[in-house]
This record gives C-alpha cells, sequence and structure tokens, in this order.
C-alpha cells in the first residue's frame, strides 16, 4: 500500500529567511488515500515575537507558547523525522512549508527534507481548474467539505481538510472518506467528501401527472407555436 504524509505549518511570518520560524506543524499519515488514523503535532516556541498579521490568521499568541518546547527538541524534530520516515510528503503551496521545516532542520544540523519528495496540491488543483481560484479554502468549498467549525488557520485542522481535498484530486471521491476531529483547536469536526450514486438518465419527473395537464393547457391555449417546449417534443 502506498504511504504519504499530508503536512501543513503555522509560522510567526512568511519567510524563514528574514528569521521568521515554524510554531505548529502537523501531519497525518494515509495508506492508498485514505486516513489511517495515526497523526503527529506539536506546537513550537520560536525565541521571536509573531507578527500580528500572521497572529491574525492562526490565532497562536506568544503567551500559548510559552511552555513550549523548541523544534531542537527529541520529541519536535527527532520524532517528526521518525514519523514520516522516507515517505511522499503533500502540502498545499509545499515550498512555503519545505522552506521553513528545511531551515529549522539546518539550524539544527540535520538534513533537509529533498525537494522531489514533495508533493504540492495547488499546481495539481491548478491544472484541472485553470483560472480559479485554487487555495485550500476555495477547494473545500468547491468540493463540499464543511469549514463551518474553522475559525482560523491552524496546521491540525488544515491538515485534515487538505487530506479530503488531495483525494478528491486524486479522483478517489468514490472511496469516501471520515475526517472526523474531537473538539479541540478551535474546530469540533470536519464534514468531508461523501461518496454519490450513479445520476439517474433521464431524471424521473417530480411532477404530477395533474400538473403536467394544467402545463400542457396553458402551453396549447396560451403560448401556443410560440412555446419552447414544442420544439424538443415536449
Amino acid at each position: 500500500m502506498a504511504r504519504e504524509i499530508v503536512l501543513d505549518t503555522e509560522t510567526t511570518g512568511l519567510d524563514p529567511r528574514t528569521g521568521h520560524r515554524l510554531i505548529e506543524i502537523a501531519c497525518i499519515e494515509l495508506e492508498d488515500l485514505l486516513p489511517t488514523g495515526r497523526s503527529f503535532h506539536r506546537y513550537m516556541h520560536p525565541d521571536r515575537e509573531i507578527d500580528p498579521d500572521a497572529q491574525r490568521v492562526h490565532g497562536i499568541s506568544l503567551a500559548f507558547l510559552a511552555d513550549k518546547p523548541r523544534f531542537n527538541h527529541p520529541d519536535v524534530a527527532e520524532a517528526f523525522l521518525e514519523f514520516v520516515g522516507d515517505s511522499p510528503l503533500v502540502a498545499h503551496n509545499a515550498p512555503f512549508d519545505r522552506g521553513f521545516i528545511n531551515h529549522e532542520l539546518e539550524r539544527i544540523k540535520f538534513a533537509p527534507l529533498p525537494e522531489d519528495r514533495w508533493i504540492d496540491t495547488l499546481p495539481l488543483a491548478q491544472k484541472r481548474f485553470p483560472g480559479m481560484h485554487n487555495s485550500l479554502d476555495a477547494l473545500c468549498k468547491r468540493y463540499k467539505i464543511s469549514l463551518a467549525d474553522r475559525e482560523k488557520h491552524g496546521a491540525l485542522i488544515d491538515t485534515r481538510l487538505l487530506a479530503a481535498v488531495y483525494l478528491e484530486l486524486k479522483g478517489g471521491r468514490e472511496r469516501g472518506l471520515d475526517l472526523s476531529v474531537k473538539p479541540q483547536q478551535g474546530a469540533s469536526a470536519v464534514a468531508a467528501a461523501v461518496a454519490y450514486g450513479p445520476r439517474p438518465r433521464p431524471l424521473a419527473p417530480r411532477s404530477t401527472e395533474a400538473e403536467r395537464a394544467v402545463h400542457a393547457e396553458f402551453v396549447a391555449g396560451v403560448l401556443k407555436d410560440k412555446a419552447i417546449w414544442r420544439r424538443f417534443g415536449v
């Protein structure tokens, strides 16, 4: 079976090259596109302030992170690397997450995760929906994946949403997907893609015989030969 890791991060800002740091990382394990139930989630203290614009997006404050470990703690860096193993990493706009993770790894003299391990769902979406908005939010709305309980961006819930989107992008809707989340991190549940049955053709009529008789009388008596329905033999 194909093992993949869906991943998301939250950060103090936009660019690790200007000193910004990771503050949250979440991963979930997939086997053949479906979650196995195994996950990895950590908060980290960044040893710097969080940009106000970033905090407005994810809602994570420096005060909340006061007692959290640094990235170099074995329960963070080493545990993360052990969890992901050598599996492909799935992320939305992967260069952003890869840049921050590799920056943190290089700070502690660990080898970076090579680019060829990453699967970026953004170009997958852009190829399927050219010219359309392809943010994670937009894709969830397009695929009818509920965002009702997502008050802020958070690595854990965004990873679960991305897993549902990735399933759709890979054409796996018919397999179904349950991504329920316990109430935590500002969200109580994530509704996922559902399976659809075959669409009957032609569709069964939803009008009654009496309604169709009244309509036919109206067409014959009022619209006559101007009725568009007559062009289709109705």
